[in-house]
């Protein structure tokens, strides 16, 4: 099932909306040095100050963030993970609505996540009574190269995934895309978006799909980037 709105900001609202009525939780878990939006309501699951404002921001909680380079257990997923566990045991009531996060933070700077972290993760999450939301706003559509969605990157699959900006090649389009049983949730009410999966954006983002195969735009993006990260490590070699 797939909702149309008009920005990332807005589907990481309607995935966290979503998330809620669907586990009848509330709190939501996200990373440190993550980035969502700056929506009243997705600042909260933002975890970079330069984009908090002192608003309430209730039951969203930050748990440490798998940076193999430098973060504070390296490259285990596993210390990680755990780490997800015990705030889930310590710092809400035990059950949660989600986690979110991106594959490779955007805004924080284009950073990994450790090896294997995302399905220990989700694992945790699900016993928790919540759903796991990709982020695929900067990620997805072949931009990794080697994956069409980022997330496959770690080898899980997501209950819903958030997508915007390039989808739209400069047209303010964006969408959530989940199962069909977390979708019936908004059924109980009206869920309707004026501009959302309006005419003209639709035939822009059909459009972008046509160009991203006829243009093979996933291969593109693995040969610059092999190309890129050779030229930096040899940079590397010659630089303390």
């Amino acid at each position: 099932v797939v909702y149309f709105v008009n920005s990332g900001t807005e589907a990481n609202e309607l995935a966290m909306l979503m998330a809620r009525l669907n586990s009848g939780n509330l709190g939501m878990l996200a990373l440190r040095n993550a980035y969502h939006g700056g929506s009243t309501s997705t600042i909260g699951l933002t975890a970079l100050n330069t984009w908090k404002y002192p608003i309430p921001q209730g039951e969203i909680h930050h748990v440490v963030n798998p940076n193999p380079y430098r973060g504070v257990f390296g490259s285990d997923a596993n210390q990680y993970a755990e780490d997800v566990k015990d705030h889930i045991d310590h710092g809400t009531s035990g059950q949660v609505a989600g986690f979110i996060a991106e594959t490779i933070q955007g805004v924080g700077g284009a950073v990994e996540l450790a090896p294997g972290y995302l399905k220990l993760v989700y694992d945790i999450v699900r016993k928790a009574g919540g759903v796991c939301i990709a982020d695929e706003v900067q990620t997805g559509f072949g931009r990794t190269g080697s994956h069409y969605w980022g997330f496959e990157t770690q080898g899980v699959t997501p209950d819903m995934v958030t997508m915007a900006k390039g989808i739209g090649n400069g047209l303010p389009l964006g969408a959530v895309v989940t199962t069909p049983e977390i979708a019936n949730v908004m059924a109980q009410k009206i869920q309707f978006n004026t501009f959302g999966g309006n005419p003209v954006c639709s035939v822009g983002g059909l459009a972008v799909l046509k160009v991203l195969d006829k243009e093979q735009r996933q291969k593109h993006c693995a040969d610059v980037g092999s190309h890129l990260i050779q030229r930096l490590r040899e940079l590397q070699q010659r630089h303390d």
